[in-house]
């Protein structure tokens, strides 16, 4: 069974695999191959001057002497402030080089989300709930973006300055590059298990809090049921068991870090304190100089600082790869299949009409409905009576279990979105009015509109009287920012709105504003 499958099964969103995830990182750093380059290249010849200083030394000490002159000591002081300069400079450019790279990377993976999001089949979305999808465009989004805009230009240096070090410490004294090689196994042995370990504990920690925050928002936007049915104290344990899980793997990641980053602190050092031991007796012995082990022990010295970030990012690394892994998986959706087909007509059918949540246990039993075109009809029953249902059945965002729903002669499930837009439109509760100005809201969907198309789509559904109210009419802002609507008449324009999107078929789901007779032929 696929990830894909898995999450299906489950009616959540997938996470990516390794290897999607790790290809889609490559793709993103192939679209911006030239400015990587350029970050690389740059670092290079910033960490190749802060190798100078050892060689330098090594060359000061070599000719050190009684009778020698103070000619090399000063040659090897100005060429040594030359190179720190070349490398305070060059490190300088290329992290801030490194955090427009990771912004560019970012804004890549950003546009690729949305793009994703929008493609995503209205059922899915409808079955998964805002929760997960919410975390994974804010909360994994957020946790990227801190590895992506700090860790990336640190671990770019990091990685630049440690090969170099090494090749260095090799041409000085290959002998004395043989420690690092007791270094090496407990490095890479505790890094595997690390990493084995650490990315499905972090996923689970992402998808534990996913659940947190998805229970949390369900309970506050159903909060007038829970009290109704006295659910207060059965979501309260809900809440406490999501938590109490967030909290253990948030204390098995912590257990995770302890033991790596306490095992790798002795590995890294070790290098320094062998060639400092073995170069010594070498010297000793006649076989390395004084300044070629001077020289080792300080390459030796300047590889802990980059393998320590190296190391240390690793936990942030993680959670980024597993927030990542997370954002991926939103485009590892298969997309739901679409005919080519156009609706012939608007006349809306729904025959024999079942569907069922879970299965064995249909919500819906035989609905028939053909509404003449133009015509405005009310569904009125109690709560849990199928209404909604029948809604987002009649809507295309979920096919019927059993029967037939067609809008021209075509099921609407099957149309392409934007099609779909065009022949269907939904309004709930939940509508959404962006926080710009009143006419921009509107011709979000028609964006050519003239004020006199946008006064009369307003007069269509009603608003006049509660446009005249409005400070500066059209020109009002709107929103957390300006002048919170009315929830009818939010509701009132966000149905003109979808109105100057010209749909065949308006479906109010939970209406809270009547429209008049003037807009029965929109329905």
């Amino acid at each position: 069974m696929t990830v894909v499958e898995v999450a299906a099964e489950r009616n959540i969103l997938p996470i990516a695999s390794s290897r999607a995830t790790w290809r889609h990182v490559v793709v993103l750093f192939r679209q911006e191959r030239a400015f990587f380059s350029l970050v690389i290249g740059l670092q290079i010849v910033a960490s190749a001057a802060g190798l100078v200083g050892p060689r330098l030394l090594e060359v000061v000490i070599n000719d050190a002497g009684p009778h020698r002159g103070t000619s090399t000591i000063e040659i090897a002081a100005v060429l040594f402030a030359g190179a720190l300069v070349v490398q305070t400079v060059l490190t300088g450019v290329t992290r801030g080089l490194g955090a427009v790279l990771g912004e560019r990377l970012l804004a890549r993976l950003r546009e690729r989300l949305i793009e994703s999001v929008l493609n995503l089949p209205l059922g899915l979305v409808e079955r998964a709930g805002t929760g997960d999808l919410l975390t994974r465009a804010s909360t994994d989004v957020d946790d990227l973006s801190q590895a992506v805009r700090t860790g990336l230009p640190q671990l770019l240096v990091a990685a630049v300055t440690a090969v170099l070090a090494i090749i260095a410490l090799v041409l000085t004294a290959p002998v004395l590059a043989l420690a690092l090689v007791p270094s090496i196994p407990i490095i890479a042995v505790g890094t595997r298990w690390y990493l084995k370990q650490a990315r499905p504990a972090y996923q689970h920690e992402a998808a534990s809090f996913a659940r947190v925050n998805a229970g949390i928002q369900e309970t506050v936007a159903a909060g007038r049921t829970v009290e109704a049915f006295r659910l207060g104290p059965a979501r309260v344990a809900r809440t406490d068991a999501d938590i109490s899980d967030w909290i253990g793997w948030e204390r098995r990641t912590l257990w995770l870090r302890t033991v790596f980053f306490g095992s790798s602190e002795a590995s890294y050092v070790m290098p320094l304190v062998l060639c400092m031991i073995v170069g010594g007796l070498l010297h000793i012995d006649g076989h390395l100089s004084a300044g070629a082990v001077a020289a080792a022990a300080l390459y030796a010295q300047q590889l802990v600082v980059p393998i320590d970030t190296l190391l240390a990012w690793q936990d942030e690394v993680q959670l980024a790869s597993a927030s990542l892994s997370r954002v991926v998986g939103v485009s590892e959706v298969p997309p739901s299949p679409v005919t080519d087909r156009l609706p012939a007509d608007d006349r809306l059918v729904a025959s024999d009409v079942h569907y069922a949540y879970r299965e064995g246990h249909d919500v819906l039993h035989g609905i028939d409905l053909v509404p003449p075109p133009g015509t405005r009809l009310a569904v009125v029953g109690p709560s849990g009576a199928g209404k909604s249902t029948l809604a987002l059945l009649l809507a295309g965002i979920h096919p019927p279990r059993e029967g037939l729903i067609e809008v021209g002669g075509v099921a609407p499930s099957s149309l392409p979105p934007d099609r779909l837009r065009r022949e269907i439109a939904l309004v709930t509760q939940e509508h959404h009015l962006f926080a710009c100005s009143l006419r921009d809201n509107l011709r979000l969907a028609a964006p050519g509109a003239s004020d006199e198309e946008l006064m009369s789509v307003l007069a269509t559904v009603d608003a006049e009287s509660n446009l005249r109210l409005l400070p500066d009419g059209l020109d009002t802002r709107i929103g957390s920012a300006g002048v919170l609507l009315p929830p009818a008449f939010a509701q009132q324009v966000a149905i003109a709105r979808l109105l100057l999107a010209d749909p065949h078929t308006l479906v109010l789901d939970e209406a809270t504003s009547l429209l008049d007779s003037r807009s029965a032929r929109h329905l």
